[in-house]
């Protein structure tokens, strides 16, 4: 088989995974293929292992890719991670494994791709200095990876499997790469990690701290951070919410469940009232806060009372926004072995519920919006003609009619109306975008 010169990656799950696939897209180019849309030489499969059906979806697009005649499969991510050589067993049509803590090495397994390799080790030597310089032009807003890995070890979780112990990067290198991804045109930049609010690097620097050195960089307008942990939400942090005009009101905080008896099954070390009083330690300092959060249902001995103390939750706290799942047991973890599973019609219901009050409040939310004005960060073009999307420091997304604006500009837009999953917008009249 004459070497791949082409590559396309398709990436599952969460916002690690996209940043994960553009420094393996990066590491590709530099190692001399080309990346493409649709059909390549080498098709790279970033995978998520949170959910069940996540992991099964990445072995039906495998059979498809086969069927479609894809020369050289390479799945990379968590499934890789957890599942390793099985993959390989199950899948006999992948040409390369990768987890997410070696795919600095991606290009030279390519070469070798015959072989078969297998690559899921958790090397002491950081990735990121294998890794080549970050693109020299990158969209308007982008993720960069701060902190990887959990020590937390939630009963339901497969996070600390796949992805190992908490580490977080230099301060230096971070800013690094920020000052690389502001000069290629980034104006906002999302700090991840699967528990980035654990940020603390060698020299001590925290996240607030981190995110106080990024605030200085000139043309850096916006700055944002997920996912967190509330074990994790220190006094510093939540001050910067009020102090730094760059850190964007908005709080992505999962709490999984209402109920304080679910809460120790899951091993998550807060109750719902310590999870409520960090919400209003925020929303005193930062009170236009839009939250976010997590919730499973059906999760192992949950019973109805445990999901109407989520639901009592839920509406005291008031979201904008929020994920909402049932329960899908992870081979490995605590969760997977409990012997008082909940029925998954009682589950289907239950979830139905709680999407339907997340709903609302998100709706409400956005309804809230209307008749204000508000800046848009313009990141892409609307379906209609002259119509650019954008999203509002609450995270919204944005229509506007905005034929004289660039993609990457941030204009005041009035809001004229709003539904549950997004806002419409005209310019603001005299309009000064920056």
């Amino acid at each position: 088989m004459p070497p791949p010169r082409t590559f396309a990656i398709t990436t599952f799950g969460c916002q690690m995974n996209v940043y994960d696939s553009e420094r393996m897209a990066e590491a590709l180019v530099a190692a001399g293929y080309t990346a493409v849309e649709g059909a390549a030489d080498l098709t790279v499969l970033n995978t998520c292992h949170i959910r069940e059906k996540a992991a099964e979806k990445v072995y039906s697009e495998i059979g498809r890719l086969k069927k479609h005649g894809a020369r050289m499969i390479a799945v990379a991510g968590c499934v890789a991670q957890a599942e390793g050589a099985e993959i390989m067993a199950r899948a006999p049509g992948v040409d390369i494994v990768v987890g997410p803590q070696a795919y600095h090495r991606l290009p030279e397994m390519v070469a070798r791709a015959a072989e078969k390799p297998v690559d899921t080790d958790m090397p002491l030597a950081p990735k990121f200095d294998a890794l080549p310089p970050r693109a020299r032009r990158v969209g308007p807003s982008a993720h960069l990876t701060v902190q990887e890995g959990c020590d937390k070890f939630c009963a339901f979780c497969v996070v600390p499997y796949t992805r190992g112990a908490e580490a977080s990067r230099p301060a230096d290198a971070v800013l690094a790469e920020a000052t690389a991804l502001v000069a290629g045109g980034a104006r906002e930049i999302t700090l991840l990690g699967q528990n980035v609010n654990a940020y603390r690097d060698a020299d001590g620097v925290t996240l607030a701290q981190l995110i106080r050195r990024l605030a200085r960089l000139p043309g850096l307008a916006r700055i944002r951070y997920t996912t967190s942990h509330p074990r994790d939400m220190d006094d510093d942090l939540i001050a910067a919410h009020a102090q730094i005009p760059a850190l964007m009101p908005f709080l992505h905080l999962p709490v999984q469940s209402g109920s304080d008896a679910v809460l120790k099954r899951m091993n998550r070390q807060h109750s719902a009232a310590d999870y409520l009083r960090l919400i209003e330690c925020v929303r005193r300092v930062r009170p236009d806060i839009a939250l976010s959060g997590d919730f499973i249902v059906g999760f192992p001995g949950e019973t109805d009372a445990d999901f109407e103390a989520t639901l009592a939750l839920v509406s005291e706290a008031q979201y904008a926004q929020a994920y909402s799942f049932k329960y899908s047991p992870r081979p490995g973890t605590p969760a997977a072995r409990a012997a008082d599973p909940v029925p998954d019609a009682v589950a289907t219901v239950r979830l139905a519920r709680l999407q339907d009050l997340l709903f609302e409040q998100q709706a409400a939310f956005n309804r809230a919006s209307e008749g204000h004005m508000v800046d848009v960060l313009f990141d892409r073009p609307g379906r209609l003609p002259g119509q650019l999307m954008g999203k509002t420091p609450h995270l919204q997304s944005v229509h506007v009619i905005a034929p004289g604006l660039a993609i990457g500009q941030i204009a005041p837009v009035h809001i004229v109306s709003a539904g549950p999953r997004s806002l419409e917008g005209t310019l603001a009249p005299m309009m000064h975008a920056a």
